[in-house]
């Protein structure tokens, strides 16, 4: 192998936005965060959450209303 063209690797910790579940893995990069992590990811947890579904259902049911008026 060449010396000096492998990128440094350190043992970081990655921090999720969602939940603040915070865990230690092996990285390139020196600073991790996530979205989701498998602390609050709904295929993780059985847990769905639909927050905006509702407002979606709700549109388009009063959209199919007017067209049958």
């Amino acid at each position: 192998m060449k010396a000096n063209i492998h990128p440094n690797y350190y043992q970081v910790t990655v921090t999720c936005t969602s939940c603040g579940n915070t865990f230690e893995t092996g990285s390139t990069l020196k600073e991790m965060r996530v979205d989701t992590c498998s602390n609050c990811h709904p295929f993780y947890t059985g847990q769905q959450k639909f927050v905006q579904a509702t407002g979606r259902v709700e549109r388009f049911k009063r959209r199919l209303a007017k067209k049958t008026q």
